[in-house]
C-alpha cells in the first residue's frame, strides 16, 4: 500500500488519480493513525523549503516517517519540494531539513542561464546517469516537467542517478538506499511521468 503524504503542500489528487488509473493500492495519509499498513510513501511538495518543512513538523506525522524510513527502511520518494526536504538544508530558508539524503539545497545561478528565465520552468531532457528500476521502459532521453529556482545538490555523487541541465548541470533524480528523490513533476510529465511512478509502485 502505498501512503501519499498530506500535510498540506503538495499536489495529492494528481498522484492518486494515476495510481487509481493504473490499478496500484494507494491511501492518502493525513495523520500519523493513516500511517499504519504503509509499505511506501510518496512524499509530494510545492512552494518553500522552509513552509513545506513546517508543515510537515505541524502534521505530526515527522517522527513516524522517519522510523518508516530509516529505521523499517520502506521505499520513499520525494518529489519537487518533498526531494529537496529531504537535504540537510537549503539556501531557500533557515530550517533544518530531514537530512535522510546527504546534500544541501542551492539556489541556480542566473548569471550562467542565458536563454532562460528563473524559476527553470517548462520540459527538460533527462540524463540517466545509472541504471536503476524506477527508470525501467522509460523511453530513450526521457523529458520531465520542471518548476523549481532551487536544486538538491548531493554531496555523495554516488546518489545522483540523473542530471539535467539549465545552465548548469543539476542533479535531479537521486536514490540513496530506500530513499529516491526527483525534482521534476512526474504528474504532470505524461507518459514518462506515469511510467516512473509505476516503477517506484512496483518497487
Amino acid at each position: 500500500m502505498i501512503g501519499i503524504v498530506d500535510y498540506g503542500v503538495g499536489n495529492i489528487k494528481a498522484f492518486a488519480n494515476i495510481y487509481k488509473n493504473l490499478n496500484i493500492p494507494f491511501k492518502i495519509v493525513k495523520d500519523i493513525s493513516e500511517l499504519e499498513n504503509i509499505d511506501k510513501l510518496i512524499l509530494p511538495g510545492v512552494g518553500s523549503f522552509d513552509h513545506a518543512m513546517k508543515s510537515l513538523q505541524n502534521s505530526g506525522m515527522k517522527e513516524k516517517l522517519d522510523e518508516l524510513v530509516l529505521e523499517k527502511k520502506i521505499p520513499v520518494i520525494g518529489i519537487c519540494v518533498g526531494m529537496q526536504i529531504l537535504a540537510k538544508s537549503s539556501d531557500e530558508g533557515i530550517l533544518n531539513g530531514l537530512g535522510w539524503i546527504d546534500g544541501v539545497v542551492k539556489k541556480f545561478d542566473k548569471s550562467k542561464i542565458k536563454n532562460g528565465p528563473l524559476p527553470h520552468m517548462g520540459w527538460n531532457t533527462l540524463n540517466i546517469e545509472k541504471k536503476n528500476k524506477i527508470f525501467e521502459n522509460l523511453e530513450e532521453n526521457p523529458r520531465y516537467y520542471f518548476l523549481h529556482s532551487y536544486y538538491f545538490e548531493c554531496n555523495n555523487k554516488e546518489d545522483v542517478i540523473a542530471t539535467a541541465n539549465y545552465g548548469e548541470e543539476f542533479d535531479c533524480m537521486i536514490n540513496h538506499k530506500n530513499i529516491y528523490g526527483i525534482q521534476c513533476h512526474p504528474e504532470k510529465s505524461h507518459h514518462n511521468g506515469i511510467q516512473l511512478l509505476k516503477n517506484f509502485g512496483e518497487l
